[in-house]
C-alpha cells in the first residue's frame, strides 16, 4: 500500500487530491497538512467527503512514514518547503505548484504531462506536475510538433472554469460577478506559456512561433474548453492519423468524432480533442476538467506511473448524464 501525505490540504485540487486517494486501491492518506486547519476534521472543509472519511488536518509533518508528498501549495511555498525541510530520500514527490514546471539542472523535477513523458516519469524521483490551460493546450498539438508541423503561429482561445482561480476568493471568482459574466485575463502573457513552450520544443526544436493565447474567465465551476487554429496544408484525414498514431497507447486523451461538449469531461481524467479543416487552417478543440486532468487526476496518473501500478488505477471516472 502506497502511503501520501499531503501539504496544504484546504483548496480545490487538494479536495479532489483526497478524494481519489480515499478511493484508490492501493494508496492510503498517512497525513494532511494544513497550518490553518490543523486539529480540524478534513469534512469541515470538504464537506463531499462526508461519510468518507474520518481524518483530520495536522500541523506535523511525519515525512518519515510516508512513500510520497504531494504539494498543494501556493506558487513559491513548495521550493521554501524543500529548502527549508530535509525530505528523506526514499520519499517521491508530486507537486502540483509551478515551482519546479520549467526544468533546470538546479533541480530534479520531471515535467509530469504522462503523454509527452512516460518513460522518465516512471524512473523519477520528483514530479512537477503540469498546469491546467497547459496541459489542454499541449495534449492539442504535441502530434503536430512529433511530426515538426508547427511551422507558423499559434492561436489559442481557452475558457475555464472559476475553481482554476483556487479557493480563496477575489473580485472575479465570487457568484455574483462570475454569475452570468465573462472576461480575458493576461492575454499574450499567461504563465503556462513557458512550460507549453519547453515541451514543443522538446519535440520539435525548430520551434520558435508565437503562441497567441487569450484566457477567459467562464462563467461554470469546473473545465476548461480550448480551441486553436494555425495555417495547415496536410489533408485531415492525414492529421487524424497522426493523432491517432500518437495517443493510440494512452488511456486518457481520445479523437472524437463529434463535435463534443465540455460536459463529457467535466469529473474525468479525460481530455477530448476534435479536428477540424477550413481550407488551409487547421482548427483543434481540446477539453478537460481542470481539477482532475489539469491537476489532481493528473497527479494520481503520475503516481500510478511511480509505482508501476496500471495507468487508469483510482481514475476510472465518469461524467454526470446531465
Amino acid at each position: 500500500m502506497i502511503k501520501a501525505g499531503i501539504i496544504g490540504g484546504a483548496g480545490y485540487t487538494a479536495g479532489e487530491l483526497i478524494r481519489l486517494l480515499l478511493n484508490h486501491p492501493d494508496a492510503e492518506i498517512t497525513f494532511i497538512n494544513s497550518s490553518s486547519n490543523a486539529g480540524n476534521l478534513i469534512t469541515d472543509v470538504h464537506e463531499g467527503l462526508y461519510g468518507e472519511t474520518t481524518l483530520r488536518f495536522t500541523s506535523e509533518l511525519p515525512l518519515d512514514s510516508i512513500d510520497i508528498l504531494f504539494f498543494c501549495t501556493a506558487h513559491g511555498d513548495t521550493k521554501k518547503f524543500m529548502e527549508s525541510h530535509t525530505i528523506p530520500e526514499q520519499v517521491k514527490i508530486i507537486d502540483l505548484s509551478m515551482d519546479y514546471r520549467i526544468e533546470s539542472p538546479e533541480h530534479d523535477f520531471v515535467y509530469g504531462l504522462p503523454e509527452l513523458n512516460r518513460r522518465r516519469l516512471c524512473k523519477a524521483r520528483h514530479i512537477a506536475n503540469p498546469g491546467c490551460f497547459a496541459t489542454c493546450i499541449q495534449l492539442g498539438v504535441l502530434p503536430l510538433a512529433k511530426h515538426l508541423m508547427l511551422n507558423s503561429e499559434l492561436h489559442v482561445n481557452a475558457i475555464t472554469g472559476s475553481t482554476g482561480a483556487g479557493v480563496k476568493p477575489s473580485p472575479t471568482s465570487h457568484f455574483s460577478w462570475r454569475n452570468d459574466n465573462i472576461s480575458i485575463y493576461k492575454p499574450f502573457t499567461h504563465q503556462h506559456l513557458a512550460e507549453i513552450g519547453q515541451s514543443l520544443r522538446q519535440l520539435q526544436n525548430s520551434f520558435n512561433s508565437a503562441i497567441n493565447f487569450i484566457p477567459v474567465r467562464g462563467n461554470f465551476a469546473r473545465g476548461i474548453f480550448t480551441t486553436t487554429y494555425m495555417d495547415c496544408k496536410i489533408s485531415l484525414d492525414e492529421i487524424r492519423r497522426i493523432y491517432d498514431e500518437y495517443y493510440d497507447d494512452h488511456s486518457f486523451t481520445f479523437i472524437v468524432d463529434k463535435n463534443p461538449d465540455l460536459k463529457q469531461v467535466v469529473n474525468t481524467n479525460k481530455c477530448l480533442i476534435y479536428l477540424q479543416k477550413h481550407e488551409n487552417k487547421l482548427l483543434i478543440i481540446s477539453m478537460i476538467d481542470n481539477l482532475l486532468k489539469g491537476a489532481s487526476g493528473q497527479a494520481i496518473h503520475n503516481m500510478n506511473l511511480l509505482f508501476g501500478l496500471e495507468e487508469t488505477t483510482g481514475l476510472k471516472l465518469k461524467p454526470s448524464a446531465f
